[in-house]
């Protein structure tokens, strides 16, 4: 049965076009092809990434975050209440006015306090922004070597200038030993992207990163499968085009460089529209997925590609809408650039201590009379 459902799986109809299989990507005459084994390199790679990943944000980032001027804001812990951690960690961090009624009651505070108590346990929780300027500034080294290194891979081979050459002689297209490193290493930073997710800044488009994560390494690992090489070093380059742009103005809007954000982020938008919304739709994915109509029969494998290359395009338009709002924000007042995806921190302004912090004083309506410090988070 096991046997039979495999050969089904991997049978030469689903993944090739008619008169092509699996056989053609044995090696042969000195010539090597893409193997599934080889995946598994992707592991060790993936390990590498975390461990250099720990110590570049320690010895580089950390510096870096210094020189740049990067500071975290002082944050007043809340105090301890067990009423109020019982319901923040179980029921909700932004409980309704009732329940924040209710709680007053419970714990005798006042409604102020507890409104004040769950926006301090909220900011708790919120990432600094030194660990937002960490992450940024290894994601930005990162994106900014794989372009480059993809680019000096690329720019001498004829595909590169005319897309449909990627069918060229397909699926018997030889590896090269550049091809085979620029696949290692981009699928294993995903990986490792993946398995740091837990304890990454936690994004409002968290949802949206997980898919295009899994998508970008269905992506990388089925194009590796079947020969679809050639479009796939393009399509890893088309998007590593505008990721270190994105990750650096980051690191100066951390930084409280607004002016130098502002136009990065700009040259990042427009970098963006153009690789993502013009040449990754109207030229890679009509290589990949209108020019072949006219090669082969379409097969399973084809409506696959293209599927996961349509979800990445799905994605890429959400993500322009994000950016244009962010571009509308700062452009016609010229303030700084704030990533949309980001949770912000909450202020405060009430002039009441924090709950369950009383100051000596007189009782009125079950609640104590505190002196007037304001206080800031």
């Amino acid at each position: 049965m096991l046997s039979w459902l495999n050969e089904l799986i991997w049978a030469d109809w689903i993944w090739f076009p008619e008169g092509y299989g699996w056989d053609d990507l044995k090696d042969h005459d000195g010539k090597v092809f893409p193997k599934t084994r080889d995946l598994w390199a992707v592991l060790p790679v993936s390990l590498c990434f975390l461990i250099i990943r720990q110590i570049f944000e320690q010895t580089i980032a950390l510096p870096l975050a210094s020189l740049l001027g990067v500071r975290d804001k002082h944050r007043v812990c809340a105090s301890p209440n067990p009423v109020l951690e019982s319901h923040f960690c179980s029921t909700s961090k932004h409980p309704t006015q009732r329940s924040i009624e209710s709680l007053s009651k419970q714990t005798g505070c006042s409604v102020r306090q507890v409104q004040r108590w769950f926006r301090r346990r909220r900011n708790q929780d919120r990432p600094s922004k030194l660990k937002k300027f960490q992450e940024a500034s290894w994601r930005f080294t990162f994106y900014l070597l794989a372009f480059f290194a993809g680019l000096a891979v690329l720019v001498d081979k004829p595909w590169f200038h005319d897309v449909k050459l990627v069918w060229e002689n397909f699926p018997k297209m030889p590896l090269l030993t550049s091809q085979y490193w620029y696949y290692m290493i981009e699928l294993g930073f995903y990986v490792s992207l993946v398995f740091s997710v837990a304890s990454d800044v936690k994004r409002k488009d968290f949802k949206e990163q997980i898919v295009h994560h899994v998508a970008t390494i269905l992506l990388i690992s089925f194009s590796w499968l079947v020969n679809y090489i050639r479009a796939g070093t393009l399509i890893m380059l088309v998007h590593d085009a505008s990721d270190y742009l994105m990750e650096s103005a980051k690191m100066f809007n951390y930084a409280g460089w607004k002016k130098t954000c502002n136009f990065i982020f700009t040259v990042f938008a427009a970098v963006f529209i153009i690789t993502r919304l013009i040449i990754f739709p109207f030229w890679i994915i009509y290589a990949t997925g209108v020019y072949p109509l006219s090669l082969y029969s379409t097969f399973f494998g084809f409506y696959f590609f293209n599927g996961l290359l349509v979800v990445l395009l799905i994605l890429h338009v959400f993500w322009t809408g994000l950016i244009l709002r962010m571009v509308i924000k700062f452009l016609p007042g010229n303030d700084i650039v704030e990533d949309e995806r980001s949770d912000k921190e909450e202020t405060e302004s009430d002039d009441e201590d924090d709950c369950g912090k009383p100051k000596n004083g007189h009782v009125q309506n079950g609640h104590s009379v505190f002196n007037n410090h304001r206080k800031r988070d």
